[in-house]
């Protein structure tokens, strides 16, 4: 039988639960944002040159060595539209939801442990493992994101999802150390940089599966409100998939919300995934310069210990001006920082600095928006909701990354594709600011965490 705990606030799961984002950053920061991007280009820049034709797409013409690792997340991310959602749905129905969470984690450990294995002519193969491990992540924390709703009452939400970026920040920045300790030193280790780079991301996936361990012991699997009632499980996924759509479009500020969402978490996600590539042509390749991996370590060092701050400091700020307001001005700093890459970034020292800001504003985003979300969806309906709202989170920004390779692919230009990106953030931004959050909660049933309080 599965155990149950109805208890909520019970800080050993919420320990338990802290320590999976301890654990999937550390894949996600190394791996997805720092050093497949550079790796995998370069294995592909080598073998056909630059802007050279890797892959021949017929009438939707052609991937090159210059967008071969934007075009593949963007692949993980169209197959992520339609597999989140339905994974969403089932799990609402089923006392699986932590079994199905860790089956999709260790894929995705098995997935990115491949990629040490990849070097020479064979990227491609790279780029494979890449997209399934990226989907597994995404999977996973779908789930992930659920038990936020089933371990807390919602006046923890913001402190605890706070606190949950913020552990994912230093076990991020953790690996970060190792990792440029690793690559810095690879000559005293008797090893190449390219094979400390691919050692850097193999140690990276295997923290990821040792820490998740730690989850999967301490959060307790709960029985689900509703039955399948004998239903095939693809059946419950795609019926209660339109029943979703249907309950949100009745959730008129949820809906708006979600939309707002997509888009400026969209542009904050193609930043993140798209920067160390960016910075890797604009300061070096650009100037016929060889890549630094040493550096773009050490910028995703100082934007993680800055996150680590912004996750606890505008935590504390949304406390006194409210969680919609410090969302709407990360949004505003965001908007800032892409016309400061196009328009201004010449220097190292500079990208150090523009790092600092990301990290900043780029906790507090994450952060604020998973815990108030949570609040704007029904009871006994998180996973689903969340599979949609996943379709945008870490990892899995669709139209931005698409906007970014294309405007790349046509223009050669990495500072254009970076600055229209600003479109996603004042486009959310608007959409925030006139969607009524309260009105929100409160048609979901719930209670805002004033009143939870009893402010």
């Amino acid at each position: 039988m599965v155990s149950i705990t109805p208890v909520k606030n019970d800080r050993r799961e919420i320990f338990g639960w802290l320590a999976y984002d301890w654990a999937n950053s550390a894949f996600y920061t190394t791996v997805v944002t720092v050093l497949a991007g550079p790796y995998l280009t370069a294995l592909a820049q080598d073998h056909v040159g630059k802007a050279g034709v890797v892959l021949h797409l017929g009438p939707f013409g052609s991937i090159t060595s210059d967008n071969l690792f934007t075009s593949t997340l963007g692949a993980s991310i169209f197959l992520q539209i339609f597999l989140l959602p339905m994974l969403g749905s089932i799990a609402d129905f089923t006392p699986y939801k932590k079994k199905m969470m860790a089956c999709f984690c260790y894929v995705g450990v098995v997935a990115s442990s491949l990629l040490f294995f990849v070097s020479g002519t064979n990227y491609l193969w790279g780029c494979l493992f890449l997209l399934i491990s990226n989907i597994c992540f995404a999977a996973s924390n779908v789930f992930y994101n659920s038990f936020l709703v089933d371990l807390t009452t919602e006046d923890k939400r913001d402190k605890i999802s706070s606190y949950g970026y913020a552990a994912g920040y230093l076990g991020g920045l953790v690996m970060l150390f190792v990792n440029l300790a690793m690559i810095n030193f690879a000559p005293s280790f008797g090893v190449d940089k390219g094979t400390a780079v691919r050692i850097s991301m193999l140690v990276a996936s295997i923290w990821w599966g040792v820490f998740a361990a730690v989850t999967f012991m301490l959060v307790k699997s709960r029985h689900p409100e509703q039955d399948a009632k004998g239903k095939s499980l693809v059946t419950v996924g795609f019926v209660e998939l339109w029943k979703t759509l249907r309950e949100l479009a009745g959730l008129k500020y949820t809906l708006l919300f979600l939309a707002g969402y997509l888009l400026y978490n969209d542009g904050v996600q193609t930043v993140i995934l798209n920067s160390s590539i960016f910075l890797s042509q604009e300061l070096f390749i650009s100037k016929g310069l060889e890549s630094d991996p040493t550096f773009l370590l050490m910028i995703f060092v100082i934007a993680q210990v800055c996150a680590l701050i912004g996750a606890l400091a505008f935590e504390r700020l949304s406390r006194l001006v409210g969680t919609k307001r410090t969302i709407i001005l990360c949004l505003a700093i965001w908007s800032g920082i892409v016309i400061f890459a196009y328009g201004f970034l010449q220097s190292e020292f500079q990208a150090q600095i523009m790092a600092a800001f990301i990290g900043l504003v780029l906790g507090p985003t994450q952060a604020l928006s998973r815990s108030l979300f949570s609040q704007m969806i029904p009871k006994s309906r998180e996973s689903a909701f969340f599979g949609l709202y996943e379709i945008s989170e870490k990892g899995t920004s669709w139209i931005g990354n698409l906007v970014f390779a294309v405007v790349v692919g046509t223009t050669g230009s990495y500072r254009h594709a970076i600055l229209a990106l600003i479109v996603f953030f004042v486009a959310g931004m608007v959409i925030l600011v006139i969607t009524n959050t309260t009105k929100a909660i409160h048609a979901a049933g719930n209670l805002t965490p004033e009143e939870v309080a009893g402010k």
